[in-house]
């Protein structure tokens, strides 16, 4: 079976989708390659620097071999606000695929996948990754006819639902990511269907052997924390849309009280001054997704004080209780498996922190997350649910389907007996 997946961006080191998803593919028989731009991780943001110096793209032109896959890096331009790849229809050509999965609905990439789709004749999925959270219309309630909800349809709607045509499935992180792709970019309900994102559970996993018992006790050591202390961590982007600040500032509070709680802020951006400024609180600069296992493993709490984080899962299954607020959109990281607190509210934030400073508590909940990731979260099995269906449209017993389904964990193997599943 030969796939192509197509994404804006391709940053080495990170554990995201267009990462990790082909790894698996790959080791599940597929022959796969990776179309992408030289774009940085953060292009979107104003200031592009949280990054710099750690994730990267290769030059425009290049070729090279990752994890069992092959990237193909192109030129790029942007127009009406969307990443264009330039030379994709050759690539495609060239490539020969029968089957090409995009990362969105909507820009310049679905709509030329999809008229290369009848050039070309392969099979077109696609996926929903915008969270409510960050679409500002799916928070406002509004007619359609409202300027705001008119404009998003011309600019978004319309082409999308044109592309829906040539698509046979779009996979939809959580079920806010499908109610947006629905109701602002075309994609008919019919076609939708709730894949989340997965863990590396071979990286991400709990502290199980005296080597790792012991290089959680050096980590500690060196970034200065204690053996009493409960470390909150939290990984990413420190901007104002992430706001790690206030995790700062709750763990400043509860410092302040005498409290044994202590922030570890992974990552870079505008807030990092000031972070580093709260009393309790350790910055440290971004490390390659092979290494942040073992930071997970030398904390206690997870804690993404805004926008929902693909990093959220990797500490769940890391055993790590995770704490998030009240209006995040992704029930599968919080049922029975964390805490919620009043968005924006600093005292709630070290209320709900202290809840968890008992290690009964925080061991129940890090339990369940860490068997929901290896059983239903693993990449392994996302990517055998999408050779699955990339199969059934190329006719039944092709690809590695034979193979896999020896590998699938059995609540994997269970699902393809019902079409109405919608949970990996």
């Amino acid at each position: 079976m030969r796939i192509v997946l197509i994404s804006e961006i391709f940053a080495k080191g990170m554990g995201y989708l267009e990462n990790m998803l082909p790894k698996y593919l790959a080791q599940l028989g597929a022959e796969v390659d990776v179309v992408a731009s030289s774009l940085p991780p953060d292009y979107r943001q104003p200031e592009q620097q949280a990054y710099r110096g750690f994730a990267h793209g290769s030059a425009p032109g290049s070729v090279e071999t990752i994890d069992g896959f092959r990237l193909h890096v192109l030129g790029h331009t942007k127009s009406l606000g969307h990443v264009r790849l330039l030379g994709l229809q050759q690539k495609l050509k060239a490539l020969r695929p029968e089957i090409v999965q995009t990362m969105t609905p909507i820009g310049w990439i679905a709509v030329e996948s999809a008229w290369n789709r009848f050039r070309l004749g392969y099979h077109l999925f696609s996926g929903c990754h915008y969270h409510a959270s960050v679409f500002p219309l799916a928070q406002q309630v509004s007619t359609f006819f409202h300027p705001e909800r008119v404009k998003c349809y011309l600019q978004r709607g319309l082409h999308g639902r044109i592309v829906s045509w040539a698509t046979e499935k779009y996979y939809a992180i959580s079920p806010d990511c499908m109610d947006v792709a629905e109701r602002f970019f075309g994609v008919p309900r019919n076609k939708l269907e709730v894949c989340p994102l997965g863990v590396d559970t071979e990286i991400f996993h709990p502290v199980c052997s005296a080597e790792e018992r012991a290089e959680r006790i050096a980590l500690r050591d060196r970034l200065g924390f204690r053996d009493g202390d409960i470390v909150c961590v939290y990984s990413g982007r420190f901007g104002a849309d992430k706001n790690p600040l206030l995790l700062a500032r709750a763990i400043a509070q509860l410092v302040s009280t005498r409290e044994p709680f202590r922030g570890l802020f992974i990552g870079n951006g505008p807030q990092a001054e000031e972070i580093g400024r709260c009393v309790g609180c350790v910055t440290h600069p971004f490390v390659p997704m092979r290494q942040l296992g073992a930071f997970y493993r030398a904390c206690e709490i997870g804690v993404w004080p805004t926008q929902e984080s693909m990093s959220m899962l990797d500490a769940l299954a890391c055993g790590l209780p995770l704490v998030a607020n009240d209006t995040m959109h992704a029930p599968e990281r919080l049922n029975r498996t964390g805490l919620q607190y009043r968005l924006g509210d600093v005292d709630d934030l070290a209320r709900t922190l202290r809840v968890l400073g008992a290690a009964q508590a925080r061991e129940k909940l890090g339990a369940e997350g860490t068997r929901r990731m290896r059983e239903q979260f693993s990449w392994e099995a996302i990517a055998a649910r999408h050779i699955t269906d990339y199969s059934a449209v190329l006719g039944a017993n092709r690809g590695p389907v034979r193979v896999l389904n020896s590998r699938l964990p059995k609540q994997e193997r269970a699902r393809k007996t019902s079409v109405a599943d919608s949970d990996c």
